[in-house]
């Protein structure tokens, strides 16, 4: 099986306390099912900041435009995603990325591992 696909969500660590919130940049380490992995190498980058689900039609059908503009808000607050395809010490490859969607009364997001590459689809 080359590659293992999944949802789950993982506790980053950081070396250093990023300094924007919704820009986070990739982790020193995560945590996933109990076992820390430590990232040695970052191999790529991407971010899509596209609306989703509720945000996308709210988006559409309320406000007509990609643009915020709530208060301090501005911009896409919140919307879209930062991935990262990370190397861990471990030598296993991963792909985590943050959703920047606020979840429940949090102003943070989340961080999510969605994939580990195995054999053949290890750069």
């Amino acid at each position: 099986m080359p590659m293992e696909f999944y949802a789950d969500e993982i506790e980053v660590r950081f070396d250093q306390e990023p300094i924007l919130e919704k820009k986070p940049g990739v982790p020193s380490s995560f945590i996933w099912r109990g076992r820390e992995y430590g990232i040695a190498e970052l191999l790529m980058e991407w971010h899509d900041y596209r609306k989703r689900g509720k945000t996308k039609a709210f988006y559409k059908k309320e406000r007509g435009s990609y643009w915020v503009k709530s208060g301090e808000r501005q911009g896409s607050w919140g919307v879209g995603r930062d991935y990262y395809r990370v190397r861990a010490a471990s030598g296993e490859v991963f792909e985590i990325y943050y959703d920047r969607a606020p979840k429940g009364r949090e102003s943070r997001g989340q961080w999510i591992l969605s994939r580990r590459m195995t054999g053949q689809d290890q750069p």
